[in-house]
């Protein structure tokens, strides 16, 4: 048997003929900017999230430059984030003309620790350092420690921002990620949990404020026709993947639970391998959405080629911490700084994981993890 790490085929199968008919019918309108499928998309999104604003940008990269744009954040000043996420986290900080800080992870569930986020805080402030915000990422669609780190990040003045590019759908109790903090932002990314055929992003905020900003900003920094307020960025989503989204959202919930389905299928047939497999740890409180489902193991290499060799794709995210990548040197940051985050970086391996698996898929999968651990 081959299993496929991600099948996007297996999706469009499923809503493909409903996709292509939506997409005549923009083709067919001449509308394919700024027209009515998107918004439509940011009214059933905003009230999905039970948010009051949502707005359509090209990317979750995107989304997120243009919530820092928006903020006006004291330029040179410093801005927490995780170094075991997607560079997408850091870069958008430099490219606002901020510092990125990179805190340290729990190890039990991959997102930022509060104590690290305190500590980083305290190290900076302590040498004059200004702190301005905190990007906090829901990693692999499990959600962070939002409650705590929300009221923290209030106690202090920094600015919460949330990094949801993984985790749309996600929630803490009864309350969505998302919607913590000041803003937020989301990618529709094909491998999202939901995701258009391309790029995509939304920004989410309950401050009329910061929407009115990014409605100018991700427009160039136009208030009125070809007249220019602001240095903007040419932001936009477009019809087409609005209209693709809009068809994708009738069936995101099935497909959430597809992945809570396979999610504890994996749970339950691996959970007592520990301490050779390690688990992600959810608390009883938290809903993940389950964009991916990745172990740590310290024989990752030797589990992966295995797995490779009984046709299983395994992929890992992330190899490679942030702190220590060249891009970033020049801040300072040295090996062993972040002792966890380069702990998880050399042991994550992201198993096979998308809705339309079949059960018998994710079996096989398990079946062979096992067999490796049995050789001993």
């Amino acid at each position: 048997m081959e299993v496929p790490f991600l099948d996007l085929k297996r999706g469009y199968q499923k809503y493909g003929q409903e996709i292509e008919k939506e997409v005549i019918n923009v083709l067919r309108s001449g509308v394919y900017l700024n027209g009515p499928y998107t918004k439509e998309i940011e009214r059933t999104l905003a009230s999905f999230l039970d948010i009051p604003y949502a707005i359509g940008v090209s990317s979750g990269t995107e989304g997120l430059y243009l919530i820092l744009k928006a903020l006006d954040l004291p330029q040179g000043s410093y801005v927490l984030v995780p170094s075991f996420t997607f560079i997408a986290t850091s870069e958008v900080v430099v490219r606002a003309g901020l510092i990125p800080y990179f805190v340290d992870i729990e190890e039990s569930n991959f997102n930022v620790s509060l104590e690290t986020l305190k500590e980083a805080y305290l190290y900076l402030t302590k040498r004059g350092k200004k702190v301005s915000a905190a990007i906090v990422v829901s990693l692999f669609g499990i959600p962070a420690d939002l409650e705590r780190i929300e009221v923290f990040c209030q106690e202090k003045g920094i600015l919460l921002i949330e990094d949801i590019c993984q985790a749309f759908g996600a929630k803490i109790l009864d309350r969505y990620v998302g919607t913590f903090g000041v803003a937020s932002a989301t990618s529709f990314y094909p491998t999202k949990p939901l995701s258009t055929f391309g790029d995509g992003g939304m920004v989410f905020t309950a401050d009329e404020g910061i929407e009115k900003r990014v409605r100018i900003l991700k427009e160039h920094g136009q208030t009125k026709p070809y007249f220019y307020e602001y240095h903007g960025i040419n932001g936009r989503i477009d019809e087409i993947h609005c209209a693709i989204l809009l068809v994708k959202f009738k069936y995101f919930k099935e497909e959430l639970d597809l992945r809570k389905k396979y999610a504890l299928a994996y749970i339950k047939g691996l959970q007592d391998l520990e301490p050779e497999l390690f688990l992600p740890k959810i608390p009883k409180t938290y809903t993940p959405s389950w964009s991916l489902f990745t172990v740590r193991t310290p024989y990752r290499k030797d589990l992966q080629e295995f797995l490779k060799e009984k046709g299983v794709t395994t992929r890992i995210y992330y190899e490679h911490p942030l702190h220590l990548q060249p891009v970033y040197q020049d801040l300072g940051f040295k090996k062993g700084m972040l002792p966890v985050t380069e702990k998880v970086a050399q042991e994550v391996l992201s198993l096979p994981f998308f809705p339309y698996l079949t059960s018998e898929e994710i079996d096989y999968v398990v079946y062979w993890v096992r067999e490796f651990f049995k050789r001993g």
